[in-house]
């Protein structure tokens, strides 16, 4: 459904402490397998060492690791030199002025970022599916102080995602809570969120 109303990569939730749209890494398998040429396999883990993650690509053949934590253990490097030709994406939370700094620190060692609403200092870490709206301001910051592409994610739904354009600039979006009813992708929702971005 999401490819039909134009989407260029799919977010494959692995293992979280919270939030919606995880499933099983069989499934993420299975739908890394069958992805058509063209569009992007992103594994969204909230693994923190880079060894762990290596094994979890290898295991699950996607075409990009989105990085939802930080890494404790190795370095964006490690990934780079086990997994050739394989995208890395890292999830910077925008909780405040200090998550610019952390964006320009990052962006080097990386081929893109994504801004996202989470909070990984809670008691139970929250790595994105919050729904909730950032500083949008702060997003535009980091887009203008890193040479890196921009994902947007964070409380986009059909209704704010041409605001969410027009102020940040992202090269991408990434949408999760803000298409679901009931906890399910909702078919109107994709197709209104894609006209949106097209008007």
């Amino acid at each position: 459904m999401a490819i039909r109303h134009g989407a260029s990569a799919l977010g494959l939730v692995s293992e979280m402490p919270s939030g919606p749209g995880v499933i099983a890494e069989e499934t993420i398998a299975e739908i890394a397998r069958t992805v058509p040429p063209g569009v992007g396999s992103f594994l969204l883990t909230s693994r923190q060492d880079a060894a762990s993650i290596i094994e979890q690509q290898r295991r699950l053949r996607v075409s990009t690791l989105q990085i939802c934590d930080r890494l404790t253990s190795g370095r964006h490097r490690d990934l780079r030199a086990a997994l050739p030709g394989i995208g890395i994406v890292q999830v910077v939370h925008v909780v405040g002025p200090e998550s610019v700094a952390e964006a320009v620190g990052v962006a080097p060692e990386v081929d893109a970022i994504l801004l996202d609403s989470g909070n990984p200092g809670r008691a139970v870490k929250e790595l994105g599916g919050t729904g909730r709206r950032h500083d949008w301001r702060l997003s535009r910051r980091i887009r203008e102080a890193v040479a890196v592409p921009i994902f947007l994610a964070g409380g986009l739904d059909p209704d704010n995602v041409a605001e969410a354009v027009a102020e940040v600039g992202p090269f991408a979006l990434d949408v999760c809570s803000g298409l679901r009813t009931g906890g399910e992708l909702d078919e109107n929702k994709v197709s209104r969120f894609f006209a949106a971005i097209a008007s």
